[in-house]
């Protein structure tokens, strides 16, 4: 009785759920389809392309066939009658010779330099330990013009427990920069992590660094050079003092002064070429009703990695990363162009927007959120398509492998919004939605790693949409062939239907505070 009960309470429900679908809203849904949605990422993520990295061609060209597809959609060109908003960036290449006792370490794997100073030409035939690098481990020891080894780590607490991870804590930021005050020549800092992120990231990591060009021209930092360097590293750093990096780390507690001398060859001759370029994020308009001077931003970045350097797969051609939200951009722009073509245009107002930069640092959306041409007052939401045409590790094998898409950002900005993308997604598709990263205490950070970031900021409500990471992830075996066509659709239909209630709802989702956001 009771099971029969349930029964018909569950088909009551699930009846009242289909009733509740908008048959007009599902036609034009339904205009994202798998046909077209590989049409564009078999062009994008071609190897005529080459990848798409910011500043080369490649990318030039997927910017002309984005900026032309818009077009033929009929969307506004918001930029003074084009698609095309200039993002001026500055390059700095790099020209390193790095020796660590005779052998020259390997940047993609054993080391990392996050920020480009001035040119240095550093020689040294003796470092010092400096365990965390406190002041009372400093004492009244000398640094200035030294080359000293820092244990990147927070200091271990009464019970031994410490955070040791490579993302740094207020705590470790705040030792880094006083340690930076006293003037060293160079700080290598040693993290147990990096050997397993730069395994993950390492050829992307050693990119030459890219930025937006400021309006007024910021010379290079003179500050020492921070060199993040592996375990690894480090013990080949100290064994001709016949000594090992956790020899040496044992002494060190936070506490006392423990500054060792240790003998060990390092120089390094540091040279930085500033170059000038122009890439150019692409913005498609669909003007709304009586609600129209509120946007609602959908985005995507169109950029990749480029080249492998490798002659056996030259390309990394970014099909997952982000062929395939870029594409659901333009789907999901057909379905919103279409709609209006019919008169059932949205109340709001809809920028398209496909960053550039993005693999450089969120520099596109950066720019845009900095120069933005519509008002961010008035910017309801951004909805931001990252990786959506996989299945991550934690569902693949599992029976709802396709039927699952992480979210990121609602609960950490607007829990209005939240609940409305909830609503949608049981109205419509009824996909697994996985807040496993909605949190942005979570030790990956994804919540800071990607264009919906920089809009989050300005106290924008945000969703990041993602299948998560794979083992092609930034690497070369990113093809089109392993592109999970139905699974993509579904995904960037859900951010279609999100997409409408927000267009035409009449409140507009309320955005938490940012205040407790910026202490992150």
């Amino acid at each position: 009785m009771k099971r029969s009960l349930l029964f018909s309470g569950f088909l009551l429900l699930a009846t009242q759920l289909l009733a509740q679908e908008d048959p007009k809203v599902v036609k034009y849904a339904g205009l994202i389809a798998p046909a077209s949605a590989r049409k564009h990422l078999t062009i994008l993520a071609s190897d005529e392309f080459e990848g798409r990295e910011t500043g080369t061609p490649g990318a030039e060209k997927a910017a002309q066939y984005l900026a032309d597809e818009f077009k033929k959609l009929g969307l506004g060109a918001p930029v003074s009658g084009s698609h095309l908003m200039p993002v001026p960036l500055v390059e700095n290449k790099l020209s390193i010779n790095f020796s660590v006792n005779g052998r020259t370490p390997d940047r993609s794997r054993e080391y990392y330099i996050p920020d480009v100073t001035t040119s240095r030409d550093i020689k040294t035939d003796e470092i010092l330990f400096i365990g965390y690098g406190s002041d009372v481990e400093l004492g009244d020891a000398d640094i200035r013009g030294k080359v000293v080894l820092w244990i990147n780590e927070d200091i271990p607490l009464i019970d031994g427990r410490a955070y040791t991870g490579f993302a740094q804590s207020p705590d470790r930021a705040a030792r880094l920069k006083s340690l930076m005050r006293k003037g060293p020549a160079m700080i290598l800092g040693v993290n147990r992590e990096l050997s397993d992120i730069l395994k993950k990231y390492g050829e992307a990591l050693t990119d030459d660094p890219m930025t937006v060009r400021s309006k007024s021209v910021q010379p290079l930092s003179k500050d020492p050079v921070v060199v993040y360097v592996t375990n690894e590293f480090a013990d080949k750093l100290v064994q001709p003092a016949k000594k090992t990096y956790v020899q040496l780390r044992r002494t060190a507690a936070g506490k006392g002064n423990i500054v060792t001398p240790v003998a060990a060859s390092v120089q390094m001759k540091y040279d930085v070429t500033v170059r000038d370029l122009v890439a150019n994020n692409i913005l498609g308009y669909l003007e709304g009703s009586d609600l129209k001077e509120e946007v609602l931003v959908f985005s995507a970045h169109y950029d990749h990695i480029g080249l492998t350097g490798k002659e056996d797969d030259k390309v990394y051609n970014g099909a997952d990363d982000d062929g395939s939200g870029t594409t659901a951009l333009l789907e999901i722009a057909k379905a919103f162009a279409a709609a209006k073509s019919e008169g059932n245009g949205p109340r709001r107002s809809i920028l398209f927007l496909a960053n550039v930069g993005e693999e450089k640092g969120l520099l596109g959306s950066k720019y845009y959120t900095d120069n933005a041409l519509f008002p961010l007052k008035k910017t309801v939401a951004d909805l931001n398509m990252d990786m959506i045409g996989r299945v991550g590790p934690d569902y693949a094998g599992l029976r709802d492998s396709a039927n699952y898409v992480y979210l990121v950002g609602p609960s950490i900005m607007s829990k209005d919004l939240k609940q409305i993308s909830d609503e949608v997604n049981s109205r419509y598709d009824q996909l697994i939605l996985d807040y496993k990263y909605d949190d942005a205490t979570e030790q990956e950070r994804i919540f800071f790693r990607s264009d919906h970031y920089n809009f989050a900021k300005e106290g924008i409500p945000v969703i990041f949409y993602s299948n998560g990471e794979h083992p092609e992830y930034h690497k070369a075996g990113d093809e089109v062939g392993k592109i999970n066509f139905p699974l993509l659709v579904k995904r960037a239909r859900l951010v279609f239907y999100t997409g409408w209630e927000l267009a035409n709802r009449d409140k507009r989702p309320k955005a938490e505070s940012i205040k407790k956001l910026k202490e992150y």
